[in-house]
């Protein structure tokens, strides 16, 4: 796990939820980006359902990671999109599963994916000191 430093500055308003506003790495830190990530599992099937498409999308996330030798607990930055309000309450219970440790966070509402039935894409930001 990388040492980060967090900045949540007192003179603007404290984060609506588990996220900070800013993220330092440290000096000679190695970045990770991954790409966009849908609710569609490696047999081409997709869920109905917001809860297990955004756990398709952070289970792909942990394994990209892995075989990057990173882990969850090197992300420090996620951007999600998903195609309602009503998604988000869902969408960030899982988010909240993967990532306990606060990371900088974007969630958008979009009108919608190449497919009609996603309903969530997320991509992540990574660092580790690990060269």
């Amino acid at each position: 796990m990388t040492n980060f430093k967090t900045v949540n500055p007192t003179t603007i308003r404290a984060p609506f939820g588990n996220y900070v506003h800013g993220i330092e790495a440290p000096a000679g830190s190695r970045l990770f980006f991954t790409s966009g990530q849908l609710g569609t599992g490696k047999d081409d099937a997709t869920p109905e359902s917001i809860t297990e498409q955004a756990t398709i999308c952070f289970t792909n996330i942990q394994e990209i990671l892995k075989a990057n030798a990173l882990t969850m607990a090197d992300v420090v930055k996620v951007t999600a999109y998903v195609t309602s309000r009503d998604y988000f309450p869902a969408y960030m219970a899982v988010r909240d599963q993967f990532l306990p440790q606060p990371v900088a966070s974007t969630l958008l509402i979009v009108g919608g994916f190449t497919r009609p039935e996603f309903k969530v894409e997320v991509e992540v930001i990574a660092v580790t000191s690990e060269i």
